[in-house]
Formats: C-alpha cells, structure tokens, sequence
C-alpha cells in the first residue's frame, strides 16, 4: 500500500468514527420538538370535560314574611305580610307611606328616625326606628312626625302643636333633617313633665338631657334649646314654682 493509499484509508476511518459518535448523541437526546409541545391527547380530553356549574347567588338572610299589625297615630295599619328583619323606618316609607321620619345614620346615632311609642300604662319613650325591627311594633301604638299637627276632614294641616309652632317661632332649624326628631323628644319631654313637673332650677338640665341624643348636622341646638324651654315655661303645670 502506497503511502497515499494510507492517509486515505486512515481519513475514512476517522469520518466513519466521527458520524458514529454524533449519531450516538442524537439517538440518546429527546426530541426537542416534541418536547416543546404536549401531549395533545389530555387537552382533547379536557375539552370534552363538562363545564363547571354557574355560581348560585344566595342572599345572607332570606327574609320571610310575617302578619305585622300596629296604630299610627291613631289609625289601625294591617295585618300586613312584612319580611322578617324589615326595620321600622323602612315599613314607615315603604309600606304606611310616612315619609316625615328621616333615615339619618342608620346606626341608631343621630335619633333623626325616632318615633314615639304609646305605653299601656299611659306613658311614652323615643324609640329609634333604623334599629329597631318592625315586628317589635306589632300590636302596639306608636306616633310619627306626621301625627303631630291637627288636620281638618280633608286632611290639611290647620294647627301645630305646641312644639312645632315654638320651633317655627325660634327659627330653630335650618335644613330641617332632624327636625322630626327633636320634635318627637320634646313632645315626649312635655308628656312627662305633665305627670312629673321639675322644680324651675331644673328646667335647664333636664331640657338639655331630653335633648341629648339627637344630633343636629347645622348645629341648630342653641334655638331647637331655646324654643322647648320656651314651651315648657309657658305651660302651666310643667314647672313646681314657676311664677
């Protein structure tokens, strides 16, 4: 063998060996295509996986309805079917149609809301409406804002009580939101005052706690203090020693 034929021989054996190698790698790599890409058979079966049901919307409380019968001011209301949990000043709104109650804090704060409950034994208290369920009313007397005023066969106002005509004379309210309230309170502080009269020097502070829960946004307190004061010295029988 010439020595051409050598190199030749020896050149092909090298080749050979070179392509048997990087045949070796490749056979012992996975595929990289396919290890791009998933297997397409569990995406089919996904698919045809049924849907998830739609979320059903479900309020917190269901309220039922329940027979509510009361007096407003004067008048016998119901038996009405009322949802369990309805607060009073919406039945006040929605079903008697008594809008002069003011829906103010919600919270039972600011006392715009308050109603006055009749008492068996002849007295009367404030009772906040915002809080205070409908149903607690059921079979009992209450009187709103709107039961104040003397009103004529056709239903017309045609004399204030004796509170509301002060407030208008003492210019005691401005946007007039919480005005129902301090009336209610005032009117309750007179009933009481005439089974239980307060000595002249008491007169200011007890004035001042009957009022003492209702918040008045304009901060109209000095003239809705002074109107009631007004009242309750001019009226006789309020007062022990007054002159």
């Amino acid at each position: 063998m010439t020595l051409a034929q050598s190199a030749a021989s020896a050149a092909s054996a090298s080749a050979a060996a070179v392509a048997s190698q990087a045949a070796a790698q490749a056979a012992s790599q996975p595929d990289a295509a396919s290890a791009a890409q998933p297997d397409s058979q569990p995406t089919a079966q996904a698919g045809a996986a049924a849907p998830a049901p739609a979320p059903v919307e479900r309020p917190l409380v269901q309220y039922k309805p329940k027979a509510l019968s009361l007096t407003i001011n004067g008048k016998e209301v119901g038996p009405l079917q009322v949802p369990e949990g309805l607060m009073m000043i919406e039945f006040l709104h929605e079903y008697a149609g008594l809008t002069g109650s003011r829906l103010g804090c919600g919270q039972g704060v600011c006392h715009a809301c308050v109603v006055i409950l009749d008492k068996p034994d002849g007295t009367s208290e404030e009772m906040r409406t915002c809080i205070t369920g409908a149903h607690f009313f059921n079979g009992r007397k209450i009187r709103t804002i709107e039961g104040h005023a003397k009103r004529n066969e056709a239903g017309e106002v045609v004399e204030l009580s004796p509170i509301q005509q002060k407030f208008l004379d003492h210019f005691s309210f401005q946007c007039g939101y919480c005005t129902p309230g301090f009336v209610n309170a005032a009117t309750v502080l007179l009933e009481r005052l005439k089974r239980e009269p307060v000595a002249k020097a008491d007169v200011e502070s007890t004035i001042m706690t009957a009022l003492d829960g209702h918040i008045c946004r304009c901060t109209g307190y000095v003239r809705y203090y002074e109107a009631v004061k007004d009242v309750v010295m001019s009226t006789p029988g309020l007062v022990k020693d007054a002159a």
